[in-house]
């Protein structure tokens, strides 16, 4: 048995955001580019990525989670725009953006990478950029250029609401065909 799981904390996105996103990414298949898209039930905003975690430590993660975003209020984030890492010029990772409540989803991680800071975990290096994950390119070549003319074109498409009232606590599987994301736990906003 393993004694570790892959973990992140994640703010699931509401039916209508998946759906709008999953008909994108069929137009952007259309350019032929060699990019790993993400499955509509695996879309999600990242708020922080674990890594292997103990199973003795999962209770803790939770709870700590759970202690940290007790006494904030529920928002609404606009999921709006479209962009790269490391730059639109050069995509290895394509994604959605956040609009109206990116301010309120970097105040969140900010609180858990406290938490978990607090009980061991090391603090993200990079800036915290909320986003929705759409693929990851996996070789460049004539058909990525074409990928990244279409992506100009939808830089400030929307793609709608999300309510943020809880964050999962997830562990991540990978497999051949893809991974497999399960609940650990929840933690409820209850302002």
């Amino acid at each position: 048995m393993k004694s570790k799981v892959r973990t992140f904390i994640a703010v699931e996105v509401d039916e209508g955001v998946r759906s709008r996103a999953s008909k994108f990414i069929k137009q952007l298949r259309q350019s032929g580019a060699d990019v790993t898209w993400v499955a509509p039930e695996n879309m999600h905003l990242t708020i922080k990525f674990l890594g292997d975690v103990d199973y003795r430590d999962v209770y803790h993660v939770c709870r700590a989670v759970e202690e940290c975003v007790a006494t904030v209020e529920p928002f609404t984030v606009e999921i709006r725009g479209v962009g790269a890492f490391p730059s639109l010029e050069r995509p290895r990772v394509i994604w959605l953006g956040v609009d109206l409540g990116a301010a309120e989803m970097e105040a969140l991680n900010e609180r858990v990478e406290t938490a978990l800071s607090a009980i061991g975990f090391p603090r993200e290096g990079r800036k915290f950029h909320a986003h929705l994950t759409l693929g990851r390119v996996r070789k460049s070549g004539r058909a990525l250029e074409h990928l990244v003319a279409m992506l100009r074109e939808y830089q400030d498409v929307e793609f709608g609401p999300t309510t943020v009232d809880q964050l999962v606590i997830f562990s991540s599987e990978l497999l051949p065909t893809g991974p497999v994301y399960e609940p650990m736990g929840h933690a409820e906003l209850k302002g």
